[in-house]
């Protein structure tokens, strides 16, 4: 067992701030679950295109309003606390906060806290070594 506070993540370099967005990952590759956990806020008026072609996130709203578009459908959810969408097939969206927007989010497999949005919104594939779990 283990626990952690995002006070302990905040200012640290799994703290990662955008003109978009921050999100604050609290459970990485590296502590060897198979997934990790990211509190990400989304700034109010902001657009952000997003596809995790290599992964499988889990975006649960806790606070906040906005919509998400499925980009191959067109298809618009709104979102709002209670909300949840999961992008299980590589699904490229757009996620427009009206207000700003806390979530928690999960992924599969899980993030080693390096990866950075690439020009189309994608992570990198990147598999943790043998490293110790983190506690």
């Amino acid at each position: 067992m283990f626990v952690r506070h995002l006070t302990d993540i905040e200012d640290s370099d799994a703290d990662i701030k955008t003109e978009n967005w921050r999100s604050k990952r609290i459970v990485l590759a590296k502590d060897k679950l198979g997934f990790s956990v990211h509190e990400t806020t989304l700034y109010a008026g902001t657009v952000n295109d997003f596809w995790y072609a290599n992964h499988i996130e889990a975006v649960f709203i806790v606070e906040g309003e906005g919509e998400v578009e499925n980009k191959a459908t067109g298809e618009v959810h709104q979102l709002a606390p209670g909300s949840i969408y999961v992008l299980n097939d590589s699904d490229k969206h757009q996620v427009r906060p009206r207000t700003q927007m806390r979530t928690v989010c999960v992924f599969n497999p899980p993030v080693t806290g390096r990866e950075v949005h690439d020009e189309h919104g994608v992570y990198p594939l990147i598999i943790e070594t043998d490293e110790p779990a983190a506690n």
